[in-house]
């Protein structure tokens, strides 16, 4: 398979080279973390000419490194490895299945010519413990499956085709080597039971296989509605007839979280600028996993682009937010009545706000009206765009808001920047 440039994470890694910090890849299992440390990384610190024995790589999950995990067996073989003053890039793969890998990682640390470099697929391993354990001294790179960009840069078909390729299958980037339809979807299907959901009951000791089944398959059928735990177990106890309680449903959405499997998106309140705890919206960060939840029965193009819209600004570094607009108009009565409208997303970074709208049709003056609606009772100074799947050429109205096609939004790493 034609290798794959992931040219955003690599660049984060290198900007944060010798920062002091433990730089710690974390993501989605089989997304392309230990092929960005191992291989990508790899071959940026061979270009610029450091030697190999001062590149020390080790897969922790390797059979061969199994004695490696045990205590203090992985620190001696490091610094057995340090044997004169000049810099080691230490690059360590999977190293939460290190004893104490904390103790380890902090030992490293104290070496003052080392620059440490890690990946680890479990959230709590680093939301947790990097900021307590670590006291401050871990650096997140955050990689995601194959983005749209990256996805059609090995694509062989035209980027219509790829399109449609991509939000059936999703950006694993083993899925491009399965040669037919069949072979994808019976990866995913394979993938989403056998690794995924098995390593969530196991981690968190799950009892009821059925009802973390059940939750994913509603969260994968209901992809940017707003919901809440309480809403879930209702649905489940009237729909589904299997009774969850919320409390279960909470830690249910928890696991699937810190395995990376789900993003939450909070809702914010832009008029009063604050955050609304409940209800919020989950995306996967994968389709074609979210698509093997439903057996590949259930493809509302709309909803599915909206989350590859929410998965290309995260990419792009963004904290991504629901945004809620109160007004207020007076009644047939005379009486001030409040109404409130949704912003898919607002997208900041740095001192960057985007609005912005995904809409797959703006084909009639009642639909845009419908779509621009929210973005209109925003009164701020912020760019505001709408993300159109129509094939459009980019124009900005008199309001001032920026209607973009799908595809330019997804194939330009700089298409908010105009």
């Amino acid at each position: 398979m034609e290798q794959i440039k992931r040219d955003v994470y690599l660049q984060r890694l290198i900007d944060r080279e010798q920062n002091g910090l433990v730089k710690i890849v974390t993501g989605i299992r089989r997304c392309g973390k230990s092929y960005l440390l191992n291989t990508l990384f790899y071959e940026y610190l061979k270009g610029k000419g450091v030697d190999d024995s001062h590149i020390i790589r080790i897969s922790l999950d390797d059979d061969e490194n199994e004695d490696l995990c045990k205590p203090k067996a992985l620190s001696r073989h490091v610094k057995n490895l340090i044997v004169d003053d000049g810099l080691y890039y230490i690059l360590l793969d999977e190293i939460q299945l290190a004893d104490n890998f904390v103790g380890v990682l902090n030992g490293l640390l104290k070496l003052p010519n080392v620059d440490l470099y890690v990946t680890g697929s479990n959230s709590k391993f680093l939301s947790t413990d990097i900021v307590t354990e670590f006291r401050g001294r871990g650096d997140e790179v955050r990689i995601l499956p194959l983005s749209f960009s990256e996805f059609t840069s090995v694509y062989k078909g035209s980027v219509y085709d790829g399109w449609k390729d991509y939000y059936t299958y999703g950006g694993l980037p083993l899925v491009l080597a399965q040669r037919s339809d069949e072979a994808k979807m019976n990866y995913l299907k394979g993938q989403l039971k056998n690794v995924y959901l098995n390593d969530i009951i196991d981690r968190n000791r799950i009892q009821n296989e059925e009802q973390i089944g059940a939750v994913v398959e509603i969260l994968a059928s209901s992809v940017g509605s707003l919901t809440n735990p309480l809403k879930l177990s209702n649905t489940f106890r009237t729909v589904v007839q299997l009774p969850i309680a919320d409390k279960t449903v909470s830690n249910f959405l928890s696991y699937l979280e810190d395995a990376f499997l789900v993003d939450r998106s909070k809702r914010y309140d832009v008029k009063g600028k604050k955050y609304l705890s409940t209800p919020s919206k989950y995306y996967f960060t994968d389709l074609g996993l979210r698509n093997a939840a439903l057996g590949f029965r259930q493809q509302e193009e709309n909803h599915i682009m909206e989350n590859i819209i929410y998965l290309e600004l995260v990419k792009r570094g963004f904290a991504v937010d629901v945004g809620i607009v109160e007004t207020t108009k007076r009644n047939a009565d005379g009486k001030l009545v409040r109404t409130y409208s949704e912003v898919d997303f607002i997208a900041n970074r740095g001192n960057n706000k985007y609005y912005i709208q995904s809409a797959f049709s703006m084909d009639d003056p009642e639909k845009r009206e419908q779509e621009l609606r929210s973005l209109l009772n925003v009164k701020d100074f912020f760019k505001k765009i709408v993300v159109v799947k129509d094939d459009i050429k980019r124009k900005r109205d008199e309001n001032g808001i920026v209607s973009i096609s799908l595809f330019d939004f997804l194939l330009d790493e700089n298409s908010l920047e105009y």
